[in-house]
């Protein structure tokens, strides 16, 4: 005979009430994600957003905020370099097709003048 019976079968967890402590626009933004995780060390707050730590205040908040500007400038040219690099092989294309148009024609009038 088995110590604990024949079978093992858990008693079901009881349905959990909501308490009521927390609003339910605080619940649905916990949930969508929309708050964001602070953390304030000393003189220093910091912002937890997309996986990243950012400084908020003081000197490398600063620093971050203008790095941050930096980048964003940095991507516009380059985003404006390879556009630029684009329209002039686009051109360089055009200029060696007109090119070679026009050496083609040159031979066919010096062949026509040559007829005569």
């Amino acid at each position: 005979m088995p110590l604990f019976g024949s079978k093992f079968s858990p008693k079901k967890a009881p349905v959990r009430k909501n308490s009521g402590n927390i609003a339910t626009e605080e619940l649905e933004d916990l949930v969508l994600g929309q708050r964001s995780i602070q953390l304030r060390l000393g003189n220093q707050e910091l912002v937890f957003d997309n996986g990243d730590w950012i400084p908020e205040n003081g000197e490398s908040g600063t620093a971050h905020k203008s790095n941050q500007k930096l980048r964003k400038k940095i991507q516009e040219l380059q985003e404006e370099n390879n556009m630029l690099r684009l329209k002039y092989t686009v051109m360089l294309n055009m200029l060696t097709q007109s090119t070679a148009e026009s050496h083609l024609q040159e031979k066919e009038l010096e062949k026509l003048r040559n007829r005569k």
